[in-house]
């Protein structure tokens, strides 16, 4: 079936010149599908046993010699730097998904592996591949149709932390299990702390909420900054304020200077005395006019001149130097100031409010910490930052992603909270509705759509060999007890006797536009694989690779 020919049956080794030396050409079922199918799975199978909070994680050392150890699907697939075309379909699905949503990037490669695992089935059964896509795309619309109805609970606003918390817990957790209630509160309360206050809506942008990775110390010592964090000490020996007036100046504290070179002329003595002592009636000038509208504290972008600095301790004002124009702009955020291109007073606009600001030193890093949380208005500041601890700089960044997809899933909930059960609950009701509707389908779609109905059951079997069950016993219970009607049947974290009772641990929850997202990214990818039926790759451009570094000539 499969001939490993070319465009038109013409072989590219028949001398026809069809196409450049060393192309290489696949077609056919088994030239092409299968094996596109066969990668496919292959990468699903790699990121399966990470799913849920019982995950493994992954130990990957890339091209770099940076070693990176995860259970997060979107990180471990962009750091295999997967090169099947096949493969890297679902590799960039599974980057959409992050992109778009956060979580739900494991559900994307799982799911789709799934569909092309039972596609592959058919095919050996002797089905078209124009069959199984029409089948696959009649149950998805089916799909579609189902999963509002699915819909248990609906979050009303992100701004009742309590809830926020408990509805993100399973999205923390299952990055890393044992610390989901704490980072889970803390996504919460930043999330709160930064969203528009009532009575908008409660949107905000990712962008507003911060993580500063900070090593040494216990997990359990993390906590939220309603404002930010700089790795920064005071140009002066002014440490800390309280409830100051800030100015933000996106250039240098230091005396103007011409751009091309200038001659000055001495005639006397004087003139050498007057010549620097008029420079600093000019800077004392700039310092003193900042200091009668009231400036305690200072943020500037350039440099700071030892005359400035002089002058500045002199009106006992506060300097911070932050270089990055990208910091700038959330200090700006944070203390809802306007960045000024001169030196002098600002105008009321232009200045800004901080509760409090203290330099401390953090697991022996100097930091400076800016804080609203005293202030009377907490939304004064439009940034919060979380302070991760911890012992290890892998165990950070995994902190970090688990931080950054709660954040997201917040920012999805705010769009749309409507809430369906989570654990394999979800999918296993899928299943059960889309089986029973295969049953009604005519032809032979309806073999591909009783194959998409037994693809979503692909999770809950993941989530039980993933806790050490008995995946095929807990598969048959679930689909048993969600035919008769059970809808929030689903697989606890922990094991136990009546492993699928769902008394039988706290409920879990997902967000309904996770697994829209997710679901429609993953048949789009199944169903793009399946309608290639023929590969063709030139031959990679460049010369040999260059020798490792050191190594001698060959």
């Amino acid at each position: 079936m499969g001939r490993g020919c070319g465009v038109m049956g013409l072989d590219p080794s028949s001398g026809t010149g069809l196409l450049k030396d060393g192309t290489t050409l696949a077609d056919g079922v088994d030239e092409a599908v299968l094996k596109n199918i066969g990668a496919a799975r292959q990468l699903a199978e790699i990121v399966r046993t990470s799913l849920g909070p019982n995950g493994r994680k992954k130990l990957v050392i890339n091209h770099l010699g940076k070693t990176l150890v995860s259970s997060d699907c979107a990180t471990i697939v962009r750091e295999l730097e997967v090169v099947h075309p096949a493969a890297k379909m679902l590799a960039m699905a599974a980057g959409a998904q992050a992109s778009e949503i956060g979580d739900g990037t494991n559900l994307v490669v799982s799911l789709a592996g799934e569909l092309l695992s039972q596609a592959e089935e058919l095919l050996r059964e002797g089905l078209h591949t124009s069959e199984i896509v029409r089948g696959y795309e009649l149950a998805y619309e089916h799909c579609k149709e189902i999963l509002p109805t699915l819909s248990i609970d609906e979050l009303q606003d992100i701004r009742h932390v309590e809830k926020t918390a408990a509805t993100i817990a399973s999205v923390v957790g299952s990055k890393h299990q044992g610390l989901e209630m704490i980072f889970a509160h803390l996504v919460a309360e930043a999330c709160e702390a930064v969203a528009a206050p009532k009575p908008n809506k409660p949107f905000f942008k990712t962008d507003q909420v911060r993580v500063a990775k900070i090593k040494g110390g216990d997990a359990m010592a993390s906590h939220l900054v309603h404002g930010m964090i700089l790795p920064r000490n005071s140009e002066t020996n002014i440490k800390s304020c309280r409830n100051a007036k800030v100015a933000v100046i996106g250039c240098g504290i230091e005396a103007s200077q011409t751009e091309t070179k200038g001659t000055v002329l001495l005639r006397n003595a004087d003139d050498l005395l007057n010549y620097n002592k008029t420079e600093e009636r000019a800077i004392e000038k700039m310092i003193k006019e900042i200091a009668d509208a009231g400036i305690q504290l200072i943020f500037c972008n350039g440099s700071i001149s030892e005359m400035a600095r002089h002058f500045l301790e002199k009106y006992q004002i506060m300097v911070l130097r932050v270089p990055s124009k990208f910091d700038m702009r959330r200090v700006c955020a944070a203390t809802n100031a306007h960045i000024m291109v001169r030196v002098g007073a600002p105008t009321p606009e232009e200045t800004g409010f901080l509760a409090k600001i203290d330099i401390t030193e953090i697991g022996g890093r100097t930091c400076c910490i800016l804080d609203q949380s005293s202030a009377e208005d907490t939304h004064e500041s439009k940034v919060a930052t979380i302070v991760i601890r911890s012992s290890t700089a892998s165990l950070l960044d995994d902190l970090e992603r688990a931080v950054d997809h709660g954040v997201m899933t917040v920012r999805a909930l705010a769009r749309d909270g409507r809430l369906v059960h989570g654990a394999g609950a979800c999918e296993a009701q899928l299943a059960s509705k889309l089986r029973s509707f295969g049953k009604t389908c005519h032809g032979l779609e309806q073999y591909a759509v009783l194959k998409f109905a037994d693809a979503f059951e692909c999770v809950p079997r993941a989530l039980a060999e993933n806790a050490g069950a008995d995946a095929t016993q807990v598969v048959a219970d679930l689909r048993t007890k969600h035919d008769a009607g059970q809808v929030d049947a689903h697989v606890p974290a922990l094991r136990d006797d009546n492993y699928i009772d769902a008394n039988s641990a706290p409920p879990v929850f997902d967000c309904l536009a996770v697994k829209e997202s997710a679901i429609r990214l993953a048949v789009d990818a199944a169903i793009t694989v399946l309608r290639v039926d023929q590969l063709i790759m030139s031959k990679p451009a460049g010369g040999p690779k260059p020798p490792p570094q050191g190594a001698p000539d060959a």
